[in-house]
């Protein structure tokens, strides 16, 4: 959700009621693809280091949580998922000549999905960390830090450059998310040894579902990776917003596989592909997510 991701797709709108197919992160409907995407060729140097399994299926099945724009949601037909991820897992395909499935699937059940060879691979902005690395392998894309989304006009004055300032708050997160499992646990520690109040940390399956606790008032905030909270409060008519200061830890965001895959070489060298060509770039500046997240290198991370 990082999510360093950190589930299914449930959208509430309106103050009592759920709308049957609303997607995205915020709790509305948000705009659907860039019209126009990257053309992107066949990389026969990368596509021969594709397993033959995969070369015979002539496709990749990559699972996602799409509860999370702008890097994975579903579109205005409620139906097909788009984002920054879906496109760029696209793009790698076509590099290697293949078809891209995508899976929706809940953020804290992707990884355990893999482990199962349910998945070829995981994306949905999973955060690299020593506990992942245990169970998968990871591609890397994009740097990116933990933001706090507050109401409109932040009245409480929280933020993440005085982390003290959450202590006796109220604050969502998605399950399986870093900042559930990891950040604010460590940040309400912090609050009891300075013996302050502890965050009251409120756990939801999706990301609508912790947007919509804000927005609803059962908390003062949510944390969650900066550049989809940014986007989602924007979305949703600018009912929350990022507290002021910088991204709390950056991390590395990343395509899980599972562990030892023969599907990583050619991932890899793809990635490559669509880093030095410029696509990773353009599929950036397309989907508002800045270009200093960019990462230097696409080496495997295991």
């Amino acid at each position: 959700m990082l999510r360093n991701r950190t589930a299914g797709a449930l959208c509430a709108v309106a103050i009592t009621v759920l709308a049957a197919a609303c997607t995205n992160a915020s709790g509305e409907t948000a705009n659907d693809a860039p019209t126009s995407k990257p053309s992107v060729d066949v990389n026969m140097a990368a596509a021969d280091l594709l397993p033959a399994s995969v070369k015979s299926a002539g496709k990749l099945v990559f699972a996602s949580d799409a509860s999370y724009a702008p890097f994975e949601y579903f579109g205005n037909d409620n139906t097909t998922m788009i984002g920054f991820d879906i496109q760029l897992t696209d793009a790698l395909a076509e590099v290697l000549g293949v078809k891209a499935e995508h899976v929706n699937a809940g953020f804290d059940t992707i990884l355990p999905g893999l482990q199962a060879k349910k998945y070829d691979a995981g994306v949905s902005a999973f955060g690299v960390t020593d506990e992942r690395r245990g169970v998968v392998d990871f591609v890397p894309y994009l740097s990116m830090g933990t933001g706090l989304a507050v109401k409109k006009g932040n009245p409480d004055g929280l933020t993440l450059d005085d982390t003290t300032t959450l202590c006796g708050r109220r604050v969502s997160a998605q399950k399986g998310s870093i900042q559930g499992i990891e950040v604010l646990p460590k940040l309400s520690a912090a609050c009891t040894k300075a013996g302050k109040a502890p965050i009251a940390i409120h756990m939801f399956p999706s990301q609508n579902e912790a947007n919509l606790a804000l927005s609803s008032g059962r908390v003062d905030a949510i944390m969650a990776d900066s550049v989809p909270m940014a986007y989602q409060g924007k979305e949703a008519g600018g009912s929350f917003e990022l507290a002021p200061g910088k991204d709390y830890e950056p991390a590395t965001i990343a395509i899980a596989l599972p562990n030892d895959s023969a599907l990583a070489p050619a991932l890899s060298a793809a990635m490559k592909v669509l880093l030095d060509n410029g696509t990773l770039a353009t599929l950036l500046e397309q989907w508002d997510v800045p270009p200093s997240g960019i990462v230097s290198s696409t080496d495997l991370i295991r």
